[in-house]
């Protein structure tokens, strides 16, 4: 059983604050002693590393890397002009000379024109892109944000984890709920799901005392930890084979998984 010490390490926030890198030197130090030296606080360490592996890894996304070479290429696209004027030393040619200089003069005026429309627009391009690249920057604050809350979720002592696996009608199927009666909160991970006809799909569902409460479809194309409605008082969760778009009633087969509930107030 851990000591008085141990616990209160334990719940100080440092373990969590160590594996982000925001701590001190000697908070640092402090940590370190404390994970060699107590399988209580390495064990704890272990359990947030998994957990910030598992927000991580279910909302991975590929950045964006068109900008930077659309930007450099904008920039390298330079107007070169090259004149090559020869003197005439027949007065003859003079008339001809200056025609020619009028058209030169009249194509040059042209090409710049064309060029200063096409840098015009590039740099229109360049400045559409640096708001975009704004906006990107605002939506993975949000998406930062969104983790973080994930996380502390997954952390807080009071969740509760449900792992659901499939009967013999849906062998491979796999998911994990995380419920929390106190923040009232539920997130759900789906981790597999057999295939089905493209006319069926899984469900999952509460167990209100008898009455079942549609949760919502369950998709593995959107693998990521999602919200649920947490259902007050549920006795369970199961997950049925509905038609395509899912259904108001729960099906009156057997369900693929379910599993009871241990929720106290």
């Amino acid at each position: 059983m851990m000591n008085a010490e141990i616990i209160t390490f334990i719940n100080s926030g440092l373990l969590e604050k160590y594996l982000i890198g925001q701590t001190s030197t000697q908070e640092t130090l402090e940590v370190e002693n404390h994970i060699n030296t107590s399988p209580e606080v390495k064990a704890a360490y272990n359990k947030l590393q998994d957990n910030l592996e598992l927000v991580a890894m279910a909302n991975a996304e590929d950045t964006p890397t068109h900008l930077l070479d659309s930007i450099l290429e904008s920039l390298d696209d330079k107007p070169v002009i090259a004149l090559n004027q020869k003197r005439k030393k027949s007065w003859y040619n003079l008339g001809i000379a200056a025609s020619i200089a009028a058209l030169i003069f009249a194509g040059s005026s042209f090409f710049l024109y064309t060029q200063n429309q096409k840098l015009t627009q590039e740099n229109q391009v360049v400045v559409d892109e640096i708001f975009d690249l704004r906006g990107d920057i605002n939506k993975n604050n949000e998406r930062l944000n969104i983790l973080l809350e994930q996380f502390a979720q997954l952390n807080n002592p009071e969740t509760e984890k449900y792992i659901l696996k499939g009967n013999k009608r849906a062998k491979n199927l796999k998911t994990v709920a995380y419920i929390n009666p106190k923040e009232k909160t539920s997130m759900i991970d789906v981790v597999t799901l057999p295939n089905l006809p493209e006319e069926q799909c899984y469900q999952i569902w509460a167990d209100m005392q008898g009455k079942m409460v549609s949760l919502g479809i369950l998709s593995e194309t959107d693998r990521k930890l999602q919200k649920i409605p947490y259902t007050e008082d549920a006795l369970g969760l199961s997950i049925t084979i509905e038609p395509k778009g899912g259904s108001l009633n729960a099906s009156t087969d057997t369900p693929v998984a379910e599993i009871e509930l241990n929720i106290k107030d």
